[in-house]
Order: C-alpha cells, then structure tokens, then sequence
C-alpha cells in the first residue's frame, strides 16, 4: 500500500470542560465563607456586578430627616434660647453632684489642663502604637484593642525579663522559647544548644529549672510525665506515691490499678482519688495560648415542621450571596463611544455576570433539591432520633432525583442542614448498611450501631462488664447481623475502652466508694 498524504474532513463529538461549567462545578462544593470571598472578588473585578446586601449608614447630618427640613426659623431659635438658660459648665455640675468631672471623665479634652492632653493621647495610643497628638486625626481601630491576644512566648519573654538577670542567662532562656512546641514542650538537644552558644551543659539546666517555675504550669517539660510532676509540684501534691504514680503511667493508660496499687503503696481507693487529681491536670499546658480564628458555621438549609406534620425544607437566605447585574449601566456605557477593545471587555463582563448569576441560583436549586430528599428518606431520624436512622447511599439520592453521583458528593461536602434535632453535616445522612441477623432484606445504619453499643456500654454494671462477644450477641437478638471486628472497630472509634481496662476501672470506682 502506498504511502501518501491525504485531506480528510471529519467530524466528531468530544466534551469539552468550558471555564463556565468549570466554575459552576466550583461554586458546588465551595463552603459558605469561601463562596463569599469568591463572589467579592468578582464584585470587585466587574463592574456590572453589585452587592444587594449592602447597608447605607450615612449619618443624620448628611441625610436629615424630614421631621428636621420641617422645623421652622422660629422654632429653632427658641429651642437655642431654652439650651442657653441651661448650665451645663463644669463647674455648676461639680458643685450639683458634689464630684469633679476630672474624676469621671478623665481624657475629656475640653476639661482637662493642657499639660494632660498629650499624656492622656499618648496612654490611648500606647496598646496599637499610634501616636494620637501627633496626628489626632488617625483611624483608630478599637477592634484591634478588643482582639488583642497574647501568645505563649510573650508570656514567657515578659516573666524571663523579671526573673533572670544576667545577659547569658537570658540569652539561653530565649533560645529555650523558640525551642518550645504548640503544647509547651521543650525539644532541642541540650549538647547541640550548649555548644552553639558557648556554654556548658550545667547552665542551660540551671536555666531550665528557673523556666519551669513559671506560668503556665507544666511549661519547659520534656516529657508527659515530667509536665504533670511540675503542675502537681506548683499544687504540693507531688508525694512519693504520686511520683511512683506519674513514673508508670503506661500501666495507668492499661487501667492495671491492682500493680499500681503495690507500686504506690496505697489501696484502690486512694488510688482512685490520685486518678481524679491527674485528670484535673493539663497535658498541654501551651494550647491555652493558642488562639487559632474558629469559622462559624453558617447552616445552608433549614428544615422545619409545617402545620400539617410534614418536613418544610428552606435555603437559608443568610447564606445566599445577593448579587445583581446591573444591566441598565451595561446599556448606559454601551451608547456612549467606546472602542472595540472597551465594548469585548464590557461584553465579556456582562457574560461572566450572567454566567455567574445562574450558576448561583443553579447551586442553591441544587441543595434544596438534595436536602428535600435526604429529608424525605430519613424522616424517621427527624421523628425518633438516631436510633431511627437509615442507610443511605449518595447513588439513592442521584437515582432518586435524577443527578450523577459526583454531584450528590460535591453538595454533601461542607452543607449543613439546621433540623429540629440539631444541626447536621449533609454527609451525617449517608451511612453505611449492616444487614439483619434475621435474613430480612432490613438494613441498619453503621451510625445508629455505634449508638447502640454505646448504649449498652453505659448500663453495663462491674460485675458484667460486656466483652466484644457478648456486644456481637446482644446485637444479633436485635437483629443487627454484625461481626466482632466491626464491633471492636467500632468501639476504638468512640474512645471507649476495652472489657479489660473498663472492668478494672469500675471495680476500683466501686472500691473507691465503699
């Protein structure tokens, strides 16, 4: 077959990823805070766009009411006439209430003597670093103030500058500091630190025994061990049997209360007691200077009871952007002469904002259709509880309002749902299925399971405390065809802890109480 070179014409179908449905995916699975920010940043790049949200607080000076376009000459200069009878000085109220208005209103500019207004500014402008008399007109943000929060290593710079008083030693203590970890934590090799800053080993000791006296407790330990010795140390509850204690806590962690007993030299009962007491202390005494900024969570759907017993699914309208395209201006700028470059730009702002305003109101059409649905198949959780909870798949919902699957899993992320139970995450609602010991084709859900064994483990008594077997068994006589595995799985996954370590703790708990 000969080889040569051809011209085919053909035609073909492909799907193609637009930006646009690109955008609309995006704006599924955005969070409120970021669709927010999102939609500001296309506020602020398109001039077509506008924020219906937005408040007018202009001042009454600006815009007068009419009550005040309506007062007349007259009126006002009677009502001028009555303030000018009244005495309002400083002086003739000090001798009315029997005070000074120094004393009540201190940094009062118009009552205080002149050698104070620059002292009085310089005290206000000392915590955001501002001069105020030098410039009286600066913005000054009280927020700033308000918000204000001290971190762990200037609370420990601001003790180590009262405490120690030679320059080496500080100058350890802060290489120290910047050696602490999140929890307050010392990690650094004391060789490497002792050699970098040309000292012996002994002095940065030294310097850490001065260090973990201070605030907060238990800061500058090097292990969990050592970090609760120093908060028991500050409280003078650290005994030989406390010590003996705190030195085996992996047996503490096992609940092996009859060896610690004969370690410590003390019954159950005192042991019991010494338990109660270290779980008062806190293992990581840095975390309370951490003040990390906590989103607040905004619920994208409520679900209320209507009047006639059935489940009203609303959006929330705090959480829809509320945006408008302002279409009059498009055609205001449209007649006037622009240039080709100014009309492709102006005709691509009015397609994104289009764009954008559909994929917005598609987003929240999708969530209220998810919602109402999720809402229909687990009606019985809204009416009995999580006992009540079916299994429910992300392909049972597709099928059932006829989207793909992945959509389903892009709505569910990060939506919350405000119920008359409280507020759920969209995904709380898709479960996994256990089947039934019975052979039925009923199904339980995974979440309703782990509430069971919960259940079962808060009423078991220390003379039959229940093993992973006897859980599996109770569960099968209620229908619920679980493995012993699952159980277990289960059971990590709540922080519950084993037969063993729970028998043992509740047999000293009833020692401990007679």
């Amino acid at each position: 077959m000969a080889l040569s070179a051809k011209l085919n014409l053909r035609q073909s179908q492909s799907m193609v990823m637009t930006p646009q449905l690109l955008q609309s995916i995006r704006l599924l699975q955005f969070t409120q805070l970021e669709l927010d920010r999102f939609v500001q940043e296309q506020i602020e790049n398109n001039p077509l766009l506008e924020s219906t949200g937005a408040e007018d607080y202009s001042s009454d000076a600006d815009n007068p009411s009419p009550a005040q376009d309506d007062i007349g000459d007259s009126e006002l200069a009677s009502d001028w006439s009555s303030m000018e009878e009244l005495e309002v000085s400083a002086t003739t109220i000090a001798d009315r209430l029997d005070t000074s208005l120094d004393n009540v209103f201190p940094d009062d500019p118009g009552h205080a003597d002149p050698g104070a207004g620059a002292a009085s500014a310089m005290h206000r402008g000392a915590t955001t670093g501002t001069d105020f008399s030098a410039n009286p007109d600066s913005d000054f943000d009280f927020q700033e103030i308000v918000a204000a929060t001290t971190s762990l290593r200037d609370h420990l710079i601001e003790q180590i500058a009262l405490t120690l008083r030679t320059v080496s030693d500080r100058a350890i203590a802060h290489e120290l500091v910047d050696s602490l970890d999140p929890s307050g934590y010392i990690e650094v090799d004391f060789d490497e630190l002792a050699e970098r800053l040309g000292c012996e080993v002994e002095d940065i000791d030294a310097v850490l025994g001065v260090l973990q006296q201070m605030d907060p407790p238990g800061v500058f330990a090097r292990n969990l061990a050592e970090c609760l010795a120093l908060q028991l140390r500050r409280k003078d509850r650290f005994d030989p049997a406390m010590a003996a204690l705190i030195e085996n806590l992996p047996l503490l962690a096992k609940r092996d209360f009859r060896t610690l007993s004969r370690i410590c030299g003390v019954g159950e009962g005192d042991l019991v007691d010494m338990l109660a007491e270290i779980r008062t202390l806190d293992p990581r005494p840095g975390l309370a200077y951490e003040h990390s900024a906590s989103e607040a969570i905004i619920y994208d759907v409520e679900v209320r009871e209507a009047a006639d017993r059935t489940w009203r699914v609303e959006l929330n309208p705090d959480a829809l952007p509320r945006i408008l395209v302002n279409r009059d201006y498009y055609t205001q700028i449209s007649r006037s002469g622009l240039n080709p470059d100014e009309k492709t730009f102006m005709s691509e702002c009015l397609q994104n904002a289009t764009w954008l305003e559909r994929s917005l109101d598609q987003r929240a059409t999708t969530i209220l259709k998810v919602a109402t649905e999720i809402v229909r198949q687990q009606d019985a959780f809204l009416v009995q509880g999580v006992s009540a909870l079916k299994p429910m798949t992300m392909k049972m919902v597709a099928d059932a309002i006829g989207m793909h699957e992945s959509t389903i899993s892009r709505v569910s992320a990060n939506k919350y749902m405000l119920t008359p139970r409280g507020m759920f995450e969209f995904r709380y609602f898709f479960t996994v299925a256990i089947g039934a010991s019975d052979g039925t084709d009923e199904s339980h859900s995974s979440e309703a399971v782990r509430q069971r064994i919960r259940a079962l483990i808060d009423k078991e008594t220390p003379d039959a405390v229940l093993s992973d077997d006897s859980l599996v068994t109770m569960l099968r006589k209620e229908g619920i065809d679980i493995a012993r595995r699952t159980v277990a799985k289960y059971r990590e996954g709540m922080n519950i802890a084993s037969s063993v370590q729970r028998r043992r703790e509740k047999r000293a708990l009833a020692v401990a109480n007679g």
